[in-house]
């Protein structure tokens, strides 16, 4: 079984008002959805109580049920080294929570019949017909099952992130191709085309590069640059103005910087990007001038952790999945196939290890893990639960159980918090009519 345990960190309450930007959402009291607003406000308390302790410098969270905001707040500061209040529309790095939305991207144009699940990448990227893998000899021999579109999409690809360098061959290939300083998607593919996969594609789930290459593969079917796709069909459709891979000029004020936890000294720490580089605390091999460290002019599209955002719109993306992939009369997919992007594609042999769950009881689906059996994963939720973060402790997660969207964003590499399993025990324990 392959497993990996990703950094997290966030949280929130119901302070609405002098909101600035779009609220896609109706307002309404908990207590008219089922939830208790006192019990809501354990949220701000725990999130507060961080803050006071010096684990974080600020956190806002969100929690809408039945497709109605109940709670929105905003705690502590900017960063570290910025005391000024953090605002509801700052704007965060969301890393590897750009994943799903790139999935979505994709799946948009399976509904368009234009790819199928057992479709050969190749078909899609011709750079990736003669594949080699590593095999347990140490030698590099040709795959003998190309690698399907499914696969790529549920990360059983074969491919890597090159998070252990000093113990796998194959990460150090990966730390020494320097993939995050290549100039578009395109290079990218080229030199990805040439590192050997883990292991024989389907035969496990690693996490991986496979949604950068998702985002390449779009590209290539649309014939847009991936940007200008996800801006035109999903963050325009869904009034998602403030998400972006590069930071528009006149929203520079409101990109938050980033913050650290210094397990040496136990504190919190900017995180300016040679700190960034020196810790390897996001990506091994990267520049002070790569993806997803340089936000200032970006060619290089990452979908697997590119992007910025705000809670506000990141929870517009998530409300939109969560009612079946529409949002205010905009649809971006159909209800089917949000379904199905949902359900655990993975063997009953493979785990993956949600951010803040335990390996057991969680799958992943097409773009997201997914909650199998929330009394193996030890934290309160519910089956049918899918989610994803980002490596500076942004999360979300979507429960149709419960018709729950929650989303928590912070900005703290490093974390060594449970504050995701906080977030959902002080979450549920405010319901006071489940749904299940």
């Amino acid at each position: 079984m392959k497993y990996i345990t990703l950094p997290w960190i966030v949280v929130g309450a119901l302070g609405l008002t002098n909101v600035s930007m779009a609220n896609p959402l109706p307002v309404t009291k908990a207590e008219r959805v089922g939830m208790s607003a006192e019990r809501l406000d354990r949220i701000t308390q725990m999130t507060q109580k961080y803050v006071d302790e010096g684990k974080l410098a600020g956190a806002i969270t969100m929690v809408a049920r039945d497709g109605k905001l109940v709670h929105f707040e905003a705690v502590g500061n900017k960063g570290v080294a910025d005391p000024r209040p953090l605002e509801k529309d700052d704007l965060f790095r969301i890393y590897s929570m750009t994943k799903p939305i790139t999935a979505t991207a994709a799946m948009q144009l399976y509904e368009q019949g234009e790819f199928h699940m057992n479709d050969p990448v190749h078909k899609f990227i011709p750079e990736f017909k003669d594949l080699m893998v590593l095999n347990a000899d140490g030698e590099q021999v040709s795959v003998k099952n190309h690698m399907t579109m499914q696969q790529l999409l549920s990360h059983t690809a074969g491919m890597s992130y090159g998070f252990d360098p000093l113990n796998d061959p194959v990460d150090k290939l990966y730390m020494e191709a320097n993939l995050w300083d290549h100039e578009d998607l395109d290079s990218f593919i080229k030199t990805v085309s040439k590192l050997p996969l883990k292991f024989e594609p389907g035969n496990a789930w690693n996490y991986s590069i496979a949604v950068d290459v998702t985002g390449a593969v779009v590209e290539r079917i649309s014939g847009q640059s991936f940007d200008e796709y996800l801006q035109e069909h999903i963050f325009d459709p869904l009034d998602m103005d403030d998400t972006f891979f590069q930071v528009p000029a006149d929203k520079k004020a409101r990109f938050l910087p980033n913050n650290y936890w210094d397990p040496q000294n136990n504190k919190l720490v900017a995180m300016d990007a040679e700190l960034l580089v020196q810790t390897g605390a996001l990506l091994p091999g990267a520049s002070k001038k790569s993806a997803m460290f340089n936000f200032d002019e970006v060619s290089l599209y990452s979908g697997g952790g590119g992007l910025v955002s705000s809670a506000m719109d990141y929870l517009k993306f998530a409300e939109m999945m969560r009612n079946g992939g529409e949002l205010g009369g905009v649809r971006i997919l159909g209800e089917k196939t949000v379904k199905y992007m949902a359900k655990n594609h993975l063997a009953a042999s493979n785990s993956v290890s949600i951010p803040g769950e335990h390996g057991l009881g969680t799958g992943f689906g097409l773009g997201f893990g997914v909650i199998a059996d929330t009394v193996n994963t030890g934290v309160l939720g519910s089956n049918g639960e899918f989610s994803w973060g980002g490596a500076a402790g942004t999360i979300f997660w979507i429960d149709p159980v419960e018709e729950l969207v929650v989303v928590g964003m912070i900005q703290l590499m490093g974390s060594p918090w449970t504050l995701r399993s906080d977030l959902k025990v002080a979450t549920y324990q405010a319901i006071t009519d489940s749904y299940d």
